[in-house]
């Protein structure tokens, strides 16, 4: 653009004060792009997918490498399944139940020097042979779509350290989520939906930490569905006037805001907290038209709503959220995480507790594999199932078993894995990561490198330094991709 054909800057007039003042607002900004992207591009009222923004901080950015995924789903199995009950079989752990333990175990827990055997059965399943539990028969029906790392390890021995590092990379420091890092290395596909969105997540253990983007852009926190596990009416909070009205905003409101807005930068200057509120209300005003039609799950065909559980009381909440997250993925959203909620945390009553969530959330994942695979969408999405730590093979009580990050599974699926395989061991009871042994700040890189985005390269920089999601470690795992 010729810089003479722009009007002149008033002196002393900051960049976004003199875009409100020529443009009437940024909230009249974003009706204008609604208006003309309408208009000029033909995009149907009502659509799903718009197309991706060329500039603004959700503009499609390009990757380092030829990315092999476009989008994650994050399933978070909250508290913690136990790999031993559930995708790491360990005959030895069977033929000792009952026998003293007299190897190495950390001081933090409260377990006995007693090894308990899985409950469930294992075997054998689809032709990649893959071993999956009882516990699990419907994850199991889609085992030839599995990748399973057997060998993750982490730092955490208590929920509040371990679901920062899986989340965010640090066990005590506040720092962006993975899907932070994600909408901030790649953008959004969707200029009128948010690039990560987070369904139902926990306020325990991190709470908004664990999808906050701390010094990043304030754009790319999560939006956030649901809490606590529970889907509830599957609203966005505060998106909608009181009156449901979604496509009209009065003036006079506009340019009060922006009256607010440019009074209190041109007093501040240059500041990131309102630049993130303007940014916020521009992405919630092209929200107001998009967002409800995709968060609309009931419009899906009844065999689809059977595919996920949806209408059986055990699997109906979790089945729509996993619903909500393809139809979010379809849509073009970068990064959406599905909780579980606080429930894999048997310390006690293992069998019971353990049946209880597999019961509500096998179904509902398998269904969510097989509706990407059919979709086509498989390929280009990285399903990630896990929690943040396994359990031990010692016994805690009676019949429980206690936290254990130092040997555990993730499984993925999509996204450029390796289909039907297993990848690293733990020891043979399954207490410690013993082969091809996979850190948390890996798993974090091999995921980045599944989206073309180079870990070591994502950086940004912060009180003099520059950041990045796997800090000073982290490899990508080459055994796991296809």
């Amino acid at each position: 653009m010729n810089p003479g054909t722009m009007p002149a800057r008033e002196p002393g007039c900051t960049r976004r004060g003199w875009l409100e003042s020529s443009s009437c607002g940024f909230g009249m900004l974003a009706l204008a792009d609604l208006l003309a992207r309408d208009g000029a591009s033909g995009v149907a009222r009502g659509a799903t997918h718009s197309e991706a923004p060329s500039a603004g901080p959700l503009a499609v950015r390009p990757t380092h490498l030829p990315p092999r995924a476009k989008r994650v789903i994050f399933l978070f199995m909250h508290g913690g399944p136990s790999h031993v009950d559930t995708f790491d079989y360990k005959p030895e752990l069977t033929k000792r139940d009952g026998q003293s333990y007299d190897g190495r175990m950390p001081a933090q827990i409260d377990a006995k020097p007693v090894l308990m055997a899985s409950p469930w059965a294992f075997h054998r399943r689809g032709e990649s042979g893959l071993w999956v539990s009882d516990l699990l028969p419907h994850m199991a029906g889609v085992a030839d779509d599995l990748c399973v790392v057997r060998s993750v390890h982490s730092r955490g021995q208590s929920h509040g350290q371990a679901v920062g590092m899986i989340h965010t990379g640090s066990d005590s420091l506040v720092r962006p989520s993975v899907g932070s890092w994600i909408s901030y290395g790649l953008g959004t596909e969707n200029a009128d939906l948010p690039s990560y969105v987070a369904i139902s997540p926990a306020s325990a253990h991190g709470g908004p930490r664990n999808y906050g983007a701390a010094f990043l852009p304030a754009i790319h926190q999560a939006t956030v569905v649901g809490a606590n596990g529970r889907l509830g009416d599957g609203r966005i909070p505060d998106l909608l006037p009181p009156d449901g009205r979604a496509d009209t905003v009065d003036r006079e409101q506009l340019d009060l805001l922006r009256r607010f807005n440019r009074r209190h930068l041109d007093r501040s200057g240059p500041d990131a907290g309102i630049e993130g509120a303007i940014e916020a209300y521009e992405l919630a005003f092209r929200m107001q038209r998009a967002a409800p039609e995709v968060l609309r799950i009931d419009d899906e065909p009844e065999h689809v709503r059977r595919l996920y559980g949806i209408g059986d009381k055990e699997t109906d909440n979790f089945g729509r959220q996993c619903l909500l997250a393809r139809r979010l993925a379809e849509a073009g959203v970068r990064f959406i995480q599905v909780s579980s909620g606080n429930v894999w945390d048997q310390h006690g009553k293992l069998r019971e507790g353990h049946a209880k969530n597999a019961l509500a959330t096998d179904l509902p994942i398998a269904g969510l594999i097989r509706d990407l695979k059919a979709r086509g969408m498989l390929d280009e999405t990285l399903v990630v199932w896990g929690g943040e730590f396994g359990r031990t093979p010692v016994v805690q009580g009676s019949d429980g078993r206690d936290h254990n990050p130092h040997g555990f599974t993730v499984v993925l699926a999509g996204g450029g894995t390796r289909a039907g395989h297993a990848h690293g061991e733990t020891d043979d009871i399954g207490y410690y990561a013993a082969v091809d042994r996979v850190h948390m700040h890996d798993l974090h890189a091999t995921m980045l490198h599944l989206l073309g985005l180079d870990h070591e390269r994502l950086t940004f920089r912060y009180a003099g330094r520059d950041f990045r999601l796997t800090d000073v470690a982290g490899r990508v795992v080459p055994g796991v991709v296809a």
